[in-house]
């Protein structure tokens, strides 16, 4: 008998990872919150592009991107330098989607109502398909509120920035229908402490802002190098760290001497490249006043900090819809996997996770779109920090969690649970780390006590009455009474409390009463054993099943 003709068992009881659904319609929490803020105007351009993500494959695109990873070209076939990544094909499929449905300018193009949410929402669909290529799109769009600050640039970049045609051709920013930014602020010696930079920029002529300047030093994270630009940080001669656009491309055509020394071999976000940069006297121009280089990139900052609150509840979500989904389906000792008091308990949790993130990151959407009201201003300054902190911590824990909802199965490189659990991370990392949120935090609150008094009472009344809502809001004021070095000590306590009190009001308000009370009831009271560990908490007399079909209706 041939190796071929032996037949030992049937294939049963396997559950494949769900892909080509409607992650749009399936969505109801999304669905609520983009009624609430009045989103109507881009209902159909979202459906639109949920559609687009389903009929164009996009799950087997994102498959694609992350195994033919990028790979660095330094030199062409005559040895001449280049410095060239070359990319997958799936890799710009999926670039094309997103610059199509909008998301890298859309809350910038008009003032319609709910452009923030719509955007929000955009981002949170693409980002449950593949993370990667949000890395760019979040770069390209932080630095459009900084180039607008700078008339000539801004007059020259404005149609390309805000393009929905995607160009991948690597030419002069002159050449190009559409550009991607970059970003360029760590250095090996420094890490977050970007005051430690040793990049030294040194004037052409008599410098100044908008003057040119030579760039002399290197970058050790410099985030997606094939860019039509870069946002750099590097010191002047005085030592003062000031922000410069540095083009791949000099003005007479010629290439910038921003050299790189290899693309970094990271744990996840494997299908976007990160690299190694030194800069070889490259061309740069001074953006802003010199040495106020640190609050440019705190600007940037507001906004890439928000798409990493976006991207991790987006990775929530396809983590819980994927558990979701195997549980329904798989069986274990005589029953679905579902129907198993203990499974319950896990899924019911991962499900107000993710829930919770979503509130919150409408909530943050909200403010970035009416931040010159300072009521929403203090919601951006305090808990975008607060949030990303947060929500990037529980997506690295509950990824890990929903990927031992499918056990081996979830473990094995093929499927998408492997994926979403490397790419937890780099939310948490990227763009300051843990303590880095916290510490900005406590900078912000510091800045602007009255301001956060008002948020405090804003989510007092959220809170409503509940005794448990209301003793954790008054241990946070107290907390605010301590020492300043004592409190530092205390900065994750204080950003995680802030937090689960915002998503507590938020849900109280909307959500339905069923996740609400199981959020508060899991979250805050004294009796009950929640913690980092999904599962713990006691869900006896809670609506699971409501919870359940409200997070993916199967």
């Amino acid at each position: 008998m041939t190796g071929s003709s032996w037949h030992t068992h049937e294939v049963s009881n396997q559950v494949d990872e769900l892909s080509g659904y409607a992650l749009l319609q399936s969505d109801l929490p999304l669905h609520d919150a983009l009624a609430r803020v009045g989103a109507a105007a881009f209902e159909l351009q979202l459906a639109r592009y949920a559609d687009r993500l389903i009929k164009g494959d996009a799950f087997a695109l994102a498959a694609a991107a992350n195994k033919h990873t990028p790979e660095l070209q330094t030199f062409d076939a005559r040895g001449r330098r280049i410095d060239q990544v070359e990319f997958h094909s799936s890799w710009h499929q999926l670039m094309a989607m997103a610059r199509a449905a909008d998301l890298v300018a859309l809350p910038f193009r008009d003032d319609s109502p709910g452009r923030w949410a719509a955007w929000a929402a955009g981002f949170y669909l693409h980002g449950q398909v593949e993370a990667g290529t949000l890395c760019p799109t979040t770069m390209t769009q932080a630095a459009i509120p900084v180039l607008q600050k700078e008339p000539a640039l801004w007059a020259q970049l404005k149609h390309q920035l805000l393009s929905t045609d995607y160009d991948s051709r690597d030419l002069p920013l002159s050449e190009k229908r559409s550009i991607w930014l970059g970003m360029g602020m760590t250095e090996k010696q420094g890490g977050s402490d970007v005051r430690a930079n040793t990049t030294l920029a040194t004037p052409v002529a008599a410098g100044g802002r908008g003057a040119e300047y030579t760039l002399r030093g290197h970058k050790w994270f410099f985030s997606a190098p094939m860019c039509d630009a870069h946002l750099v940080v590097a010191k002047t001669a005085d030592g003062s760290p000031s922000c410069f656009f540095v083009p791949r491309w000099r003005p007479d055509g010629s290439k910038n001497p921003v050299q790189i020394q290899r693309l970094k071999n990271k744990v996840g976000n494997r299908s976007n490249s990160s690299s190694e940069v030194e800069f070889l006297d490259a061309y740069g121009i001074l953006m802003g006043e010199a040495g106020r280089g640190i609050p440019t990139i705190i600007e940037m900052a507001g906004y890439t900090r928000l798409n990493c609150v976006v991207g991790s509840a987006a990775i929530l979500r396809q983590a819980l819809v994927q558990a979701l989904h195997y549980a329904r389906h798989r069986r274990a000792f005589g029953r679905l996997l579902v129907a198993q008091p203990l499974m319950r308990s896990v899924l019911c949790d991962l499900a107000l996770e993710s829930e919770a993130a979503l509130v919150l990151m409408m909530r943050l959407a909200e403010a970035f779109e009416h931040q010159d009201d300072p009521r929403q201003r203090i919601w951006m300054r305090v808990m975008t920090p607060a949030a990303k902190f947060w929500v990037c911590k529980r997506a690295v824990e509950l990824t890990g969690e929903a990927m031992e909802v499918l056990g081996g199965n979830g473990y094995v490189d093929e499927g998408i649970m492997a994926r979403l659990f490397r790419e937890a991370p780099v939310n948490s990392i990227w763009e300051g780390s843990g303590n880095v949120m916290c510490l900005d935090v406590l900078r912000a609150v510091a800045r602007e006590p009255a301001a956060f008094e008002a948020l405090l009472d804003e989510l007092g009344q959220g809170l409503g009455d509940e005794a448990c809502l209301q003793a954790a809001l008054s241990q946070l004021r107290a907390m605010l009474s301590l020492p300043p070095a004592e409190l530092e000590g205390l900065g994750r306590q204080l950003a995680a409390r802030l937090v689960l009190l915002a998503q507590a009001a938020l849900l109280r308000q909307r959500a339905p009463s069923c996740v609400a009370e199981a959020f508060v009831a899991t979250r805050f009271s004294a009796s009950n054993a929640w913690g980092s560990v999904s599962g713990l908490a006691d869900v006896r007399g809670l609506q699971v099943e409501a919870i359940l079909q409200r997070a993916f209706p199967g």
